[in-house]
């Protein structure tokens, strides 16, 4: 028997809306203390709606609402809430934010209390509004949520001997760090350079509040992005959508460069 909790106060990010039936709303909103969680929203595409600003994607705010175990949620009232401006208004900080919401959308089952995961989740979003690198930023959440999905590299050292003082490489098949004593182990690790190879490392572990400013060379970036990619398609067996959006915004930024030649 489902069991329905009446009038919960939560903190929630809207994740993504559509339509449903004729006149109604499916939201999904990740919550502080219940998770993801999908909650049909009443009248909610009709003109005038009360609740219309307080249910739109990348709002953040205090909800209240009817919760069910099993099924849909209900929401009631909304208050003191607010939307990301400059995620909305972007479509390529739109994307980096997606990005993370598609991530942890994958990693978790609904209904599943994951407040650490609700605060980290807001924390990357205030930070990409705020103006610090999305591409960076999703990238951090990337490689921190592999654990969520069953995939555990071994970042700190060797995973063969433990040594961190000697060159480093990313081996899939040995599932984490290898020194170059053992690189001889794995003919097909990524030969990641020694600066990618430092910000994996360092993006496994740093806490986004502790981040006072990021500036990467594209160069770089363009290595993480690839390396954390091949990790999620063959160590995870995840390629979403909305990653694949990113790789197509980039190309579309690079020819908006000035210089670009066809």
């Amino acid at each position: 028997m489902a069991i329905r909790q009446r009038g919960v106060t939560f903190n929630g990010l809207i994740m993504y809306r559509q339509n449903y039936r004729e006149h109604d709303l499916l939201v999904k909103i990740l919550t502080d203390k219940f998770g993801k969680r999908m909650f049909l929203v009443r009248g909610g595409t009709r003109p005038r709606f009360k609740l219309a600003a307080a249910l739109l994607p990348f709002t953040y705010g205090l909800y209240v609402g009817d919760l069910q175990d099993d099924g849909l949620s209900y929401i009631t009232t909304a208050r003191d809430y607010h939307q990301y401006q400059s995620i909305s208004q972007d479509i390529f900080l739109n994307a980096y934010a997606t990005y993370i919401f598609d991530l942890i959308d994958h990693a978790f089952s609904d209904n599943f209390a994951i407040p650490q995961w609700y605060q980290k989740t807001a924390d990357a979003l205030h930070m990409i509004d705020e103006g610090f690198d999305g591409e960076v930023i999703s990238d951090i959440m990337a490689v921190q949520l592999l654990p969520a999905f069953g995939v555990a590299p071994e970042w700190r050292g060797c995973v063969v001997c433990g040594r961190s003082d000697l060159p480093m490489d990313f081996s899939e098949t040995e599932g984490g760090m290898l020194c170059q004593k053992h690189w001889a182990l794995d003919p097909h690790r990524l030969h990641v350079s020694p600066r990618g190879i430092y910000y994996l490392r360092l993006f496994s572990i740093v806490d986004l509040l502790k981040i006072n400013s990021i500036k990467l060379q594209p160069a770089t970036k363009a290595e993480l992005a690839h390396v954390i990619d091949r990790i999620y398609d063959d160590m995870v067996g995840l390629n979403l959508k909305s990653k694949q959006f990113i790789a197509n915004m980039n190309q579309w930024e690079d020819k908006l460069k000035p210089g670009f030649d066809k």
